[in-house]
């Protein structure tokens, strides 16, 4: 192994992935280079390779389908003449998270609002649920 060449528990550290997680990424076709092994059989890794698994990683949590990031490390393994699918499969999962930005502004939203009402209500010294309408007294109760 090169000065260059880093092992799985490197790389496990430096993505923040466990080895576990590598070697199921390696399994389910997600590097974008084939997995060199050393004369002992070792998994051995590049930088390329951990900068390729930290995108790996904002697609995941970016909510990108395992499948398709299979699909675009198997465009990046197969070399240029597929780019128009690369950016394609980029594109859509794009539309994907811009959905998902809209839907969590509503729920942010909904949250701001809900604190600045609590806010107000414990502001007003107020007691009870600010939420709960409270009973309105009757004709009796007011004689």
């Amino acid at each position: 192994m090169s000065d260059r060449d880093l092992s799985i528990g490197q790389v496990a550290q430096r993505t923040g992935l466990s080895v576990h997680a590598l070697r199921l990424y390696e399994r389910e076709g997600l590097f974008a280079s084939e997995v060199r092994r050393d004369s002992a059989g070792r998994r051995v890794y590049s930088a390329w390779d951990v900068e390729w698994l930290a995108n790996c990683v904002k697609f995941r949590a970016s909510g990108m389908p395992l499948s398709t990031i299979s699909r675009l490390a198997q465009l990046v393994r197969e070399g240029s003449g597929n780019e128009a699918e690369r950016l394609d499969l980029l594109r859509e999962h794009r539309r994907h998270i811009t959905e998902q930005l809209a839907q969590l502004g509503d729920c942010l939203d909904l949250v701001n609002a809900k604190v600045a009402s609590y806010e107000e209500h414990l502001a007003a010294g107020a007691t009870g649920d600010p939420w709960q309408q409270q009973p309105q007294p009757t004709a009796s109760a007011e004689r």
